[in-house]
């Protein structure tokens, strides 16, 4: 089946648990009550958006790496945000040139992506599938190709955290909407703001 075609037949999907909000993807959990809200999102900016010592990654980036492993664990509300995010913020710092990379990585590849990247992309992804089975050579290879000690932690961190995103999503079967531009107004939002600012309001249309 072609990803349009899963990403269409995801967004038929009925909710699967009762009592939850009326809102798509990780919103559904966000709005569950507030202390969830306030510890979903803050954790997005501690790994997304707020600065993390060390690193070299930027914004675009690590939404890049959340991407990834939102793909490879083919959760579409999270794989198609945080791909539009990324892309938000690419345009942002006038990076259209690398925009086509988004679209790389939700297809499960990285060509493309520099040799620090890939490095980094292939650490998150292999963090998301088994833990156990990162490596020393993997991140040898992360470190050779000018990857630093905080930017490993951050794929890392990154795998895990959105390895758990996507499992409450799908979990719930929460509302997954059916095209991408569907993320286009959060996007900009999210990308001039975080994720814990009032002012970020917009909601994916279903």
């Amino acid at each position: 089946m072609a990803r349009d075609d899963e990403r269409l037949a995801r967004s038929q999907q009925q909710t699967l648990v009762g009592g939850l909000p009326d809102a798509p993807g990780i919103l559904t959990a966000i709005r569950l009550t507030p202390g969830l809200g306030i510890h979903l999102r803050g954790l997005a900016d501690e790994l997304l958006v707020n600065e993390f010592p060390g690193t070299t990654l930027e914004r675009a980036e690590r939404e890049m790496l959340a991407t990834a492993v939102s793909a490879e664990n083919d959760c579409f509300y999270c794989m198609d945000s945080h791909g539009a995010f990324a892309t938000a913020l690419l345009e942002a710092d006038g990076a259209t040139d690398r925009i086509g990379l988004v679209d790389t990585i939700k297809l499960g590849s990285s060509d493309g992506l520099d040799a620090k990247l890939t490095a980094l992309v292939h650490i998150a992804r292999t963090v998301r599938r088994d833990g156990l089975a990162l490596t020393e050579a993997d991140v040898a290879a992360a470190h050779e190709a000018g990857a630093t000690d905080a930017d490993v932690q951050l794929a890392v961190l990154i795998a895990a955290a959105f390895s758990m995103y996507n499992r409450i999503v799908d979990g719930f079967r929460a509302a997954t909407p059916p095209v991408t531009a569907a993320y286009r107004d959060r996007a900009r939002e999210i990308a001039s703001h975080g994720y814990s600012d009032p002012r970020v309001t917009s909601v994916p249309q279903r």
